[in-house]
């Protein structure tokens, strides 16, 4: 389940006319990288939480295999034959309207109807991570809890500078924080009786009291991932990240 329906304000220069998980890195929407990570580790079925400009995330999957094949076209009859097959064949995607205003709990309790399986795994769709997927939901089985949040070391917002003598012995732009405090990484794993915390109505937001709650219940683990994370929440992150990808560093690329 993959959360895409926020305005993405603070990334105004990319969210004006597209939602946030349309943003693009190396050509491709961050919602794409997070698809391809999941993929990797051969989980293919997805349910999309649209709200702000949804049309634009329907429009670019809907078309997906003439963004991506040599086709040929027969006007007049309507007949369109792909000469190749890309990689993302089979995924199957839900794409769920949820509302433009709706918070985040309130996405995931309207699309309940879609999760026919006990254990559903939760994504933003702004964040990319070099998490292991099969790791994360191990953990999850292990424990018996209804719910499993992936804790990560936030990257610092300025440059690390290790000096010896005045000589720049290093330099790291976006080091991570290693104090030992950890956030919230965005991916979950949860048992269905999570949708039981949750409601419909708009103003349902999934990190207040539904995760308050849960943690009341003594049914939230966390599962620590130390390795790359970040979240694209501003057009420094927006270049920073596209600068990985371009300069061959994109951690997160596990496919």
């Amino acid at each position: 389940m993959l959360l895409c329906g926020g305005l993405g304000t603070r990334l105004k220069e990319e969210t004006e006319y597209k939602p946030k998980p349309m943003v693009e890195i190396g050509g491709r929407p961050i919602i794409w990288h997070i698809m391809k990570h999941y993929a990797s580790y051969g989980v293919n079925k997805f349910v999309l939480c649209l709200g702000y400009r949804g049309d634009v995330i329907k429009d670019y999957f809907y078309n997906y295999e003439i963004r991506n094949n040599d086709f040929t076209l027969t006007l007049g009859k309507g007949e369109l034959k792909n000469h190749n097959q890309h990689s993302e064949a089979g995924w199957e995607i839900t794409f769920a309207e949820t509302g433009a205003n709706s918070m985040t709990g309130s996405r995931i309790k309207q699309v309940e109807k879609y999760i026919d399986e006990d254990i559903f795994m939760l994504t933003y769709g702004d964040g990319v991570s070099s998490v292991d997927i099969n790791k994360l939901l191990a953990f999850h089985k292990s424990h018996g809890k209804i719910g499993t949040v992936t804790g990560v070391l936030p990257p610092s917002r300025f440059g690390e500078l290790i000096s010896n003598n005045n000589l720049v012995e290093s330099f790291n732009e976006k080091p991570q924080v290693h104090s030992g405090g950890m956030i919230n990484g965005g991916f979950f794993v949860f048992n269905k009786k999570f949708f039981d915390y949750l409601s419909p109505n708009e103003n349902c937001i999934l990190e207040r009291q539904p995760l308050e709650d849960l943690t009341k219940d003594k049914e939230l683990f966390t599962y620590k991932h130390e390795g790359f994370w970040q979240c694209m929440d501003t057009y420094r992150d927006f270049e920073y990240l596209n600068g990985l990808w371009r300069d061959g560093k994109a951690e997160w690329k596990v496919w």
